[in-house]
């Protein structure tokens, strides 16, 4: 029998809640990568008012986009809504959400017609389920292994700014054959990691510079400081011993972007 999420959470009325399901804003920044870096950056997507009076009802019951799970979402809290000036909402913490706050996860589909981020909590609860309660608050995702990276910048920007050991310790100790893609119009750049840093030192710079000094990718970022974050992705095409000369890992750099087309259709300049 599945575990609704009135299992865990009193709620009393869901008429007296809006329901608020956080995803990736326009800017490319993700509401679980804010949660992970800083408590209180996220609280403050809940606080954010624009536009639109989305909090109309006493109560908000808040959810973030769970990437690591199909149709995900991690209780980001209850926040009752105090006062509704024009510029920010003030709005409190509820004290009985908190135990599972960062912890339990919830499955809920989110079909393509549920635009915005308030709805009325009582026409979709009963499709809310629990999946899971993490043993810890949710601290970024675990490292996936080499082959398993098809990550956003964004992702792997907080990965960086938290400086979590699994993935340090990984990518210190490889040499590869690295690509970036270009989501927004398909461009390839192919790059290639050796030396002491290994793939940590080198994806490392392009979080500090968003380019990585690659010329190509400079002038594609010059006109807008959140280009990478918006449209960047990397993954790993080939790794190789740390033993292995940087000869044969430039080599196999060539090889991969004749065999992609990165110099003539993507952002290799050579």
């Amino acid at each position: 029998m599945a575990i609704v999420l009135t299992d865990i959470l009193d709620l009393g009325r869901a008429v007296d809640y809006k329901l608020h399901l956080a995803s990736r804003n326009p800017d490319g920044i993700h509401p679980l990568e804010e949660f992970v870096e800083d408590r209180e950056r996220w609280v403050a997507w809940n606080s954010w008012r624009g536009n639109r009076d989305d909090w109309t009802r006493p109560f908000i019951l808040s959810f973030m986009q769970y990437y690591p799970r199909p149709n995900g979402w991690l209780f980001g809290g209850i926040f009752r809504v105090v006062d509704r000036p024009e510029d920010e909402y003030v709005i409190d913490e509820v004290e009985g959400g908190k135990p599972y706050v960062g912890r339990l996860v919830c499955s809920f589909e989110r079909y393509r017609g549920m635009r915005g981020r308030a709805f009325y909590l009582e026409h979709y609860l009963p499709d809310i389920a629990v999946l899971e309660i993490l043993p810890e608050v949710y601290s970024g995702e675990a490292f996936p292994g080499i082959e398993w990276i098809n990550h956003s910048f964004g992702s792997l920007s907080t990965v960086f700014r938290t400086g979590r050991q699994d993935w340090r310790g990984a990518l210190e100790s490889t040499n590869a054959v690295y690509l970036i893609s270009d989501d927004s119009n398909g461009k390839l750049y192919v790059g290639a990691a050796y030396g002491e840093g290994g793939l940590w030192g080198r994806w490392g710079c392009y979080m500090g510079t968003q380019h990585g000094w690659n010329d190509r990718l400079v002038e594609v970022c010059r006109d807008d400081s959140e280009y990478a974050l918006k449209n960047f992705r990397f993954s790993v095409l080939e790794t190789l011993p740390k033993v292995a000369p940087d000869g044969l890992v430039q080599a196999r750099e060539s090889h991969w972007k004749e065999a992609l087309g990165s110099r003539v259709q993507g952002y290799n300049a050579n």
